[in-house]
């Protein structure tokens, strides 16, 4: 049996890679594209715009991970079956069971796999991105990191621990140098807002260092103008994506205990927490299509179908995930709706082959 199991494993594996390098293949010349426009501006060159796709990948990776588990199940049990080893396994005695076994087996562990990407590799990854984006379009220095975004303007360095929006960010440092890089003035205020083509600064505190000493003034509001712009921010604001598991938790208190909206991040939490789910149901799915109504067409048509599948599930989750997050319905809702409905599928069209 476990022969039987590494024959089985091994046919899934290969094709879900396959189909894995090809969708990112795609994926990879549809960003680039999307940089095109970006070419030639400031610094932004062709082999930035090709690095920066290339950065994006781990995290499409493990948002397709499912999609692909899917496409990957079919193709490989579908190969097995044109060849009619699916046929002898099952005049062997063999269950659809302990087949569907092997294949979870293969899930399961690219799963884990997935899970490192996504928790180590995709932040990185997409952090490493739109700092080479916002440091190469932009005549300032910027720096996006895990503690926040640092920025420079002028003889002022900017740093914005929270970005809670392109327009509305949190926990604001400005440390002013004079012409010896000496550090003059140091601001620090909790919220700040953009509109009227400056900032808004709340709760504010500054530091004035002179030869007689440190003097401070606390302002409830004050305006300060910036290179710093909406725009900037908007390549650097904060993505679920782009975030860890612990950093989505956490990021969620922070929003919470502020009285901020924390629904999309909510959404990404729980994504990441139902993936090995998610996961399995696809596997599942793929069932009815080798041993099921769809077992006598060919591997062209499987595939076929089992995109639509694909897609089908992609463009339900993505619309539940939306719906939830303005009408106000709890992320777990949001996120196992998809799942229920294809898991609901699938058990109906495996009911049909036992």
């Amino acid at each position: 049996m476990k022969l039987l199991d590494f024959h089985v494993g091994r046919a899934v594996l290969q094709s879900t890679l396959v189909v894995m390098l090809i969708l990112l293949a795609l994926f990879a010349f549809a960003a680039f594209a999307g940089e095109l426009d970006n070419i030639g501006k400031m610094r932004y060159g062709l082999a930035d715009a090709m690095h920066y796709s290339l950065l994006l990948m781990p995290g499409l990776a493990y948002q397709l991970f499912p999609i692909v588990m899917l496409l990957g199940a079919i193709i490989g049990l579908g190969g097995l079956a044109g060849q009619s080893e699916l046929v002898a396994m099952r005049a062997a005695g063999v269950s659809i069971k302990r087949i569907v076994w092997a294949v979870m087996k293969v899930g399961i562990l690219l799963l884990v796999v997935m899970a490192v990407v996504g928790e180590y590799v995709a932040p990185r990854a997409e952090l490493r991105a739109q700092n080479i984006k916002a440091e190469l379009l932009a005549e300032k220095t910027s720096f996006r990191s895990e503690q926040g975004l640092w920025a420079r303007d002028g003889n002022k360095v900017i740093h914005i621990r929270d970005l809670i929006s392109s327009e509305q960010v949190a926990n604001v440092s400005i440390y002013e140098f004079d012409n010896h890089n000496q550090l003059t003035v140091m601001t620090q205020a909790k919220r700040a807002n953009f509109s009227d083509n400056q900032w808004h600064l709340s709760d504010v505190s500054s530091s004035e260092i002179g030869m007689e000493g440190i003097r401070v003034v606390s302002r409830p509001t004050t305006e300060w103008r910036s290179l710093l712009v909406p725009d900037l921010i908007g390549v650097v604001t904060v993505d679920p994506t782009a975030l860890t598991g612990p950093g989505l938790y956490r990021y969620v208190q922070y929003l919470s205990d502020n009285g901020l909206d924390a629904s999309r991040y909510r959404l990404a939490l729980w994504k990441k927490v139902m993936l090995p789910v998610t996961t399995m149901v696809m596997i599942f799915l793929a069932v009815p299509f080798v041993f099921g109504p769809l077992r006598s067409v060919g591997v062209g048509q499987r595939i076929f179908v089992g995109t639509l599948f694909g897609i089908a599930y992609y463009l339900i989750d993505q619309t539940t995930g939306h719906v939830g997050v303005v009408y106000g319905l709890t992320p777990l809702m949001s996120v196992l709706a998809a799942p229920a409905a294809f898991l609901t599928v699938a058990i109906v069209l495996v009911r049909r082959i036992f």
